[in-house]
């Protein structure tokens, strides 16, 4: 099993940043991409950003396309996500995400999530 354990999400402002990190360990020669979903009080699990095995090619949703980046480390095992720009509507709840799939776009719904973390909450404050 792969267990993703992320943090860094908290409490900021509208216009501020905030850096989520999501460390996998385990079977961790089982996964490839690796992404961020993220979940609002009454909505749906939506897809924000994914990256390759290698780190070369990324993903993301429309509505984060500009404010947010994705990063992974050289050993593959820890995926960044920086935020800059945030609004009150990126409130939610983060879950890492990994696939047992090469591509980025493996990662673009939930059913191509393997494994998910627990999540770490984002709060934006207008």
């Amino acid at each position: 099993q792969v267990q993703l354990v992320e943090s860094g999400g908290g409490l900021v402002q509208a216009g501020g940043s905030l850096r989520l990190s999501c460390v996998a360990s385990g079977r961790t020669f089982t996964i490839y991409a690796m992404g961020w979903f993220r979940q609002a009080p009454g909505k749906e699990r939506e897809f924000v950003s994914a990256v390759s095995w290698s780190g070369g090619s990324t993903v993301y949703a429309d509505s984060v396309k500009g404010r947010f980046t994705i990063s992974r480390d050289s050993a593959g095992n820890t995926v960044y996500l920086q935020m800059n720009s945030l609004k009150p509507e990126d409130t939610a709840v983060y879950y890492c995400a990994a696939s047992g799939r090469g591509l980025a776009t493996s990662l673009r719904t939930v059913h191509g999530v393997d494994y998910w973390g627990k999540g770490t909450l984002v709060t934006v404050s207008s």
